[in-house]
């Protein structure tokens, strides 16, 4: 593709970086935000330099914050023994949307996927299973999408947790095998948490 522009060429460039975006696409994007007024892009531009060098991740669950704590950890009124354990911040979203779930999550930052190269060591296991340790977590959700790589993290971590006095339970299967959670509409989300069953039952049932 010709450009009249190197700028232009750059700028294409690196929005074509971003997860589905091609360049025919990103062509469009660039040339449409050329069209705004500049203090448009420029507010663009300085929001997205912020999100990147000031957002915070909690210390506690590892969801996006603007502080040390995110809201959620910091809400008095959510129930502290229940964790609900994801792949990422895009499903804490998808969870909360369904305003069915009233307890804390943590957030492990991918799946096991040996194909990928990533193991246990890349997630953020251990602090999970440190959190398990300390005694005040009383049940363990596993809200992670039902595909090969999902289940291979549950039941790693199920393994992990052998001889703790925990309750491991997972979301039911109203959510499609192979399915993202993000993708599911709230309703099915919502009867899945609610309708959760012992991670035991699921092993079984595979």
């Amino acid at each position: 593709m010709e450009y009249a522009s190197k700028l232009l060429e750059n700028a294409v460039y690196e929005v074509a970086q971003l997860p589905g975006i091609g360049k025919r696409t990103a062509l469009r994007l660039v040339l449409h935000i050329l069209k705004q007024p500049e203090q448009q892009t420029v507010s663009l531009a300085e929001a997205l330099i912020k999100l990147r060098t000031e957002i915070n991740f909690c210390k506690s669950c590892y969801n996006i914050s603007d502080t040390d704590l995110c809201e959620i950890c910091s809400n008095s009124k959510r129930d502290t023994s229940v964790v609900c354990v994801v792949e990422d911040i895009r499903d804490v979203m998808a969870i909360e949307n369904t305003s069915q779930y009233q307890g804390l999550y943590h957030v492990l930052g991918g799946k096991i996927s040996p194909m990928e190269g990533i193991g246990p060591q890349d997630l953020n296991i251990s602090p999970l299973i440190n959190k398990v340790k300390e005694g005040e977590v009383k049940e363990l959700i596993f809200a992670l999408s039902s595909t090969m790589e999902g289940d291979t993290t549950n039941f790693y971590i199920y393994k992990q947790l052998e001889g703790m006095q925990v309750t491991t339970s997972t979301i039911a299967r109203g959510i499609a095998v192979g399915d993202e959670l993000e993708y599911a509409d709230e309703v099915t989300l919502g009867r899945s948490i609610l309708n959760r069953v012992p991670f035991e039952n699921s092993m079984k049932a595979n």
